[in-house]
C-alpha cells in the first residue's frame, strides 16, 4: 500500500568533486522493514547513505527522493534528522570538551524544537537518559565523557545505538556500524537495533559482511555495484554472496 511507504527513491544520481558515483539508484522502503545493502568498496554505499542524510559535499544530479511523502532533497540536514532520519556513521568522530550528557541534551531538545515541542525538563531527560543508557548495555559514567574520546571501537558504535535509542528516529541508517566490533560488542549493537525496530519504523543496514546480517535478519537484501542495485531479494540473498562473492551476482 502506497501509505505504507516511508522511502521511495527512483532514479538518484549523485556525484563527489564531478566524480559520478550513484548512477541510478532505485530503492522503496516500507514500514517495519529491515533492507540490509552490501557490496564491494566503493560501490557508493556510504555514498547513499550520505545523500540520504544530506551532507553537502555530495550533489544529486538527477533523481528523487521521498520521505514520508515530503521532498528530501528540499530538506537541509536538521530537517531531515528532525523528520526521523538517523545516520549512524561508519567512522564515529572525536567531540572534545562535549560529554556525552551535555551533547545528548543538546541533540534531543533540538529535535524536539524542530517537531515545535517544548525541551524537556532536566529531571525527564536524565531519566530518559539512564533508562537509554541501560537499554544498550553503557555504564552510567560514561555520561561524563567526551564523546568519543578514547573509546574503543565498539564503545563508539554503542554509543551510536544510544544515541539512536534517544532521539527514536522512523528510519536508522547504519552505515557498517560494524566495523571494527567484536562479537560481543556487535551483538550488543544489533540487540539495541533489533529492539529499538517497531512496525512503524524502518532501517537500513549497509554492511560488506554476513555476521551482523546473522543478528538483524532483513526483509530485503539488495546487491550495490559500481553505483547501481544490480539484485534485489530475500535475505537468502546473504548466503549466495558469501557463497559467490560479489563478482558472481
Amino acid at each position: 500500500m502506497a501509505n505504507d511507504i516511508l522511502l521511495k527513491i527512483e532514479g538518484l544520481r549523485a556525484s563527489v568533486e564531478d566524480k559520478e558515483i550513484l548512477k541510478g539508484v532505485d530503492l522503496t522502503i516500507r514500514k517495519g522493514e529491515i533492507h540490509a545493502v552490501m557490496g564491494p568498496n566503493g560501490a557508493g554505499k556510504s555514498t547513499l547513505s550520505a545523500v540520504l542524510a544530506g551532507k553537502p559535499q555530495f550533489t544529486v544530479t538527477e533523481g528523487s527522493i521521498e520521505f514520508m511523502g515530503r521532498n528530501l532533497l528540499e530538506m537541509s540536514p536538521e530537517e531531515r534528522a528532525w523528520a526521523g532520519i538517523f545516520l549512524s556513521f561508519q567512522y564515529p568522530v572525536e567531540i572534545p570538551g562535549v560529554t556525552i550528557t551535555n551533547f545528548m541534551k543538546t541533540a534531543v531538545n533540538a529535535h524536539r524544537e524542530g517537531r515545535g515541542l517544548e525541551p524537556l525538563k532536566a529531571g525527564d531527560f536524565l531519566k530518559l537518559m539512564r533508562e537509554k543508557m541501560a537499554f544498550v548495555q553503557m555504564k552510567p559514567e560514561f555520561a561524563k565523557r567526551e564523546v568519543n574520546v578514547g573509546f574503543s571501537g565498539g564503545e563508539k558504535k554503542r554509543n551510536e545505538i544510544f544515541q539512536m535509542a534517544m532521539l527514536d528516529p522512523t528510519l536508522a541508517i547504519l552505515d557498517e556500524t560494524d566495523s571494527g566490533l567484536d562479537v560481543d560488542a556487535l551483538r550488543i549493537v544489533a540487540n539495541g537495533v533489533n529492539a529499538l525496530h517497531t512496525p512503524e519504523k524502518a532501517a537500513i543496514v549497509i554492511t560488506h559482511y554476513q555476521r551482523l546480517l546473522e543478528y538483524i535478519v532483513p526483509d530485503v537484501v539488495h546487491v550495490l555495484k559500481d553505483g547501481r542495485i544490480v539484485k534485489t531479494a530475500g535475505k537468502e540473498l546473504v548466503a549466495e554472496i558469501e557463497e559467490k562473492g560479489y563478482d558472481n551476482i
